[in-house]
């Protein structure tokens, strides 16, 4: 654990039922005229876009709308974002949606203002500059991309998930309003929520948490691990979309400060060379990556059983441990996560990208951060074990 820890978040957030009425004040704060929505076409459908376009018409601000995102965006899907602003002249972005929307408007404001690809601006560069001011409304409970100073855009060319971070990647301000999550159908509520989880679990175990990562850490397990299946089997219920609503703010808060770790390293370039979305593939990724990193943190994973609920206050850290990977296997069977095979990935097509994937995720950084660090043997085998 670090002793020292640099804390970075929005500068304004409102959170709770009806948060959203506070858009049009958060938008003059932050000194927006002219602001341009970013969002995707589910959003327009399912009415969430003309909702906040209504808002701000109320309130005397008009805004433009592109909803050209898409799932696991692309260099390609967020470069028509960017030439709009630049275009247009907008001077703060809306960011509506899931984590998808979200990162394609964090690229955007960056692109927008200052040009390039986004190629440019990837790990292991800092991209600290003033982007435009960008106002994040999440509708899932699974990103935490709200309050996180990242982004990861594919570069389709490459099949590479790129990484990007810095303060110009994090949001002037968040919006977290669970009532947008009652809507979000059970497979994106339990990918979302497991990846809420392994944000909070790896925040925790990471080699640069320290005390106020962990204590965000620690309340979105609790509240993620008592709420996830309710979410999951009853998605109307809003005491649980609310729990998990927060829990993944807090998770992003945490892993923001903390950092992630390989469970994170390895599931982006499954995401770019299989399409897997970002939240599945760290389920399938979790509980091999956890029964792997234990021997080397074993009293961090057992704080994360107890926090989860899977073990309790008498359990000594062996017993919780147990308790973890019981747990976390059965999560991953009662919320229908498939294994690569089951989710239609080609036996050969993944024996063929097992050693590129391996390098791309320690070129991350991600895995230099996990309590134990792998090698790229360690990561092959890890990514085998899967099938």
């Amino acid at each position: 654990m670090t002793t020292t820890q640099t804390v970075i978040l929005p500068r304004m957030m409102q959170i709770g039922q009806g948060a959203c009425a506070k858009l049009p004040d958060f938008v003059r704060a932050a000194g927006g005229t002219k602001p341009l929505l970013i969002t995707d076409k589910t959003m327009v459908q399912l009415g969430y876009a003309d909702q906040v376009l209504t808002l701000l018409h109320e309130a005397g601000l008009g805004a433009d709308v592109y909803d050209e995102t898409v799932p696991e965006p692309t260099a390609a899907s967020i470069e028509g974002g960017a030439a709009m602003v630049r275009s247009g002249g907008y001077d703060l972005i809306i960011a509506l949606g899931g984590g998808s929307p979200i990162d394609s408007a964090k690229a955007i404001a960056v692109l927008g203002k200052y040009g390039g690809t986004i190629r440019d601006y990837c790990f292991p560069r800092q991209v600290n500059e003033a982007a435009l001011p960008l106002i994040a409304i999440p509708t899932t409970a699974g990103t935490g991309s709200e309050c996180s100073k990242v982004t990861v855009i594919t570069d389709d060319a490459a099949s590479e998930k790129l990484l990007c971070v810095g303060t110009a990647f994090m949001p002037a301000a968040a919006i977290v309003d669970y009532t947008f999550s009652l809507s979000v159908p059970p497979r994106t509520t339990a990918d979302t929520g497991i990846d809420a989880l392994t944000h909070a679990v790896e925040a925790y175990v990471s080699r640069k948490a320290g005390l106020y990562s962990d204590m965000q850490a620690l309340a979105a397990m609790r509240l993620i691990g008592g709420h996830l299946r309710t979410a999951y089997h009853d998605g109307g219920n809003r005491t649980a979309r609310e729990a998990m609503m927060l829990g993944s703010t807090l998770a992003g808060i945490a892993f923001n400060n903390a950092s992630v770790a390989l469970v994170h390293g390895m599931s982006r370039p499954i995401g770019a060379f299989f399409h897997v979305p970002h939240g599945l593939s760290n389920a399938m990724l979790l509980p091999a990556v956890t029964a792997y990193s234990l021997p080397a943190a074993p009293e961090r994973y057992a704080d994360c059983a107890r926090a989860v609920g899977a073990a309790g206050t008498a359990d000594d850290t062996d017993t919780a441990n147990r308790k973890l990977l019981d747990m976390l296997a059965g999560l991953n069977r009662e919320l229908g996560v498939p294994t690569p095979a089951a989710f239609g990935i080609r036996r050969a097509d993944f024996e063929a990208a097992v050693e590129t994937m391996a390098e791309q995720a320690l070129a991350s950084g991600s895995p230099a951060n996990n309590p134990r660090v792998p090698s790229k043997e360690d990561i092959v085998a890890l990514y085998r074990s899967l099938w």
